[in-house]
């Protein structure tokens, strides 16, 4: 007996460890080598392709309560994030490269996981499955999904670019994180005075994009996450410097004085040999994004060794085809996990993975499936996506807003987010001490 799990993505390999460690053999598909999407570029397994922060580590924020919770289901790429850890203040940051090393030999190593490197074309009828093919499903397997459940979405994502850390030039920057959290060279801040971010401004409004196939980037499928800089920019000349320009809680040593606006570079890398750029997801045509972005003095002679794309992600109108543990309504030994689920992050995507595999081997067991608590983070976006009473369903990351209100509210934002915190994984350890996550 096995159990198909398609794509070896974050979810997939979540979901294929889950299953495996419980016993079950697994048959993983990935159509890698033999085909690449157009946002990746290596033929490793869990590529992280639009940035390399997994978001807050603290527990009593939302981003950080769904990684403990992660690593109290005993998650794998939780494991492989924490050797390949690299400083971005109060985030947890990785090394790509490393990580996507980490996650291929780990899941090649598994004696009960068998690698298959081939595109699935249809949906498989021979075993219980998982499919875990990402927001850039291929064309032909999403036009077979959509055959099968109809209301198939799609909104576009968007890249940031990486610049060399030596092409920065730090007369005109500084290195602090925001608050004084984390280390004092966690990330490198790029300030602008009022003139100098007039002068960005208008160059970035008016630069020419790149086309996107009859596709209209104002759309409202278009994740506010992932927004373009230059769409964000349009709204109003202010925008930036209260989104991802927003220059508060840093104040430059050089001059004692806050900036106008400024620019954040996180390490893209452990050596910290290339940084990103934080916010600053782009569809500019690539000249135009070396000659805008290059009008930030840190910047003027920046190296980019990748430029910011924007790609297709396509995900279920969940509501209408998923239930809360991530089968499918009408045909229970067939799972979706993943970005295609509706779940809207790096980490909400191998979660969902998590619960994928562990509900398509329960199955398997002739065991129930499991819906964590609705008061968990994990339980809470599994009942989003599956909540029929939501009529224009959009993809949804972890925030406090998708978990049930506390019996007493704190008044103070700190102590409530603590207390989400605290009841959540409270709720999480009863349930595993009673071994249903085995």
């Amino acid at each position: 007996m096995y159990i198909n799990v398609i794509g070896a993505g974050l979810a997939g390999c979540e979901a294929a460890m889950q299953i495996a460690n419980r016993g079950i053999e697994v048959h993983l598909y990935e159509m890698k080598p033999e085909k690449r999407t157009p946002a990746h570029k290596t033929d490793l397994f869990g590529e992280l392709v639009c940035s390399n922060s997994l978001k807050a580590m603290r527990v009593e924020s939302a981003a950080g309560l769904l990684k403990e919770e992660m690593r109290r289901l005993d998650s794998f790429l939780m494991k492989c994030a924490d050797k390949c850890q690299v400083p971005a203040g109060g985030a947890l940051a990785v090394d790509r490269d490393i990580f996507a090393h980490l996650v291929t030999e780990g899941i090649e190593n598994h004696q009960l996981i068998t690698v298959y490197h081939e595109e699935i074309v249809s949906i498989p009828d021979d075993a219980i499955t998982v499919i875990a093919t990402g927001p850039l499903t291929s064309d032909t397997l999403a036009k077979a999904i959509e055959a099968r459940f109809g209301d198939s979405l799609s909104f576009f994502d968007a890249a940031a670019p990486i610049v060399t850390a030596e092409s920065v030039d730090m007369d005109y920057a500084f290195t602090a994180s925001r608050y004084d959290r984390g280390g004092d060279d966690d990330y490198i801040n790029c300030p602008m005075n009022k003139e100098e971010y007039e002068v960005f401004y208008n160059a970035l409004v008016n630069a020419e994009r790149a086309p996107l196939h009859d596709f209209d980037v104002n759309n409202p499928k278009v994740y506010e996450g992932c927004m373009p800089v230059e769409v964000l920019a349009q709204r109003g000349e202010g925008t930036l410097r209260f989104g991802p320009m927003k220059p508060v809680g840093l104040i430059n040593p050089k001059t004692g004085h806050r900036a106008w606006a400024l620019l954040q570079l996180r390490k893209e890398n452990a050596a910290g040999t290339m940084y990103n750029l934080v916010g600053f997801q782009t569809n500019l045509k690539f000249p135009e994004q070396k000659r805008v972005f290059s009008l930030i003095p840190a910047l003027h002679n920046a190296d980019f060794v990748r430029y910011g794309v924007m790609h297709r992600n396509t995900f279920l109108c969940s509501p209408k085809v998923l239930d809360s543990d991530f089968s499918v309504k009408e045909n229970k030994e067939l799972f979706f996990a993943g970005q295609i689920t509706g779940v809207e992050g790096y980490m909400e995507s191998a979660a969902s993975g998590i619960m994928a595999g562990i509900n398509a081997a329960r199955l398997l067991k002739g065991e129930s499936t499991l819906t964590l608590p609705e008061t968990t983070m994990i339980g809470a976006l599994s009942r989003y996506i599956a909540d029929p009473s939501v009529k224009k369903f959009q993809p949804m990351g972890a925030n406090f807003g998708v978990l049930p209100e506390l019996l007493n509210r704190p008044r103070d934002k700190r102590e409530r987010a603590a207390a989400y915190s605290e009841r959540a994984l409270a709720a999480l350890d009863k349930i595993l001490s009673k071994n249903i996550g085995d």
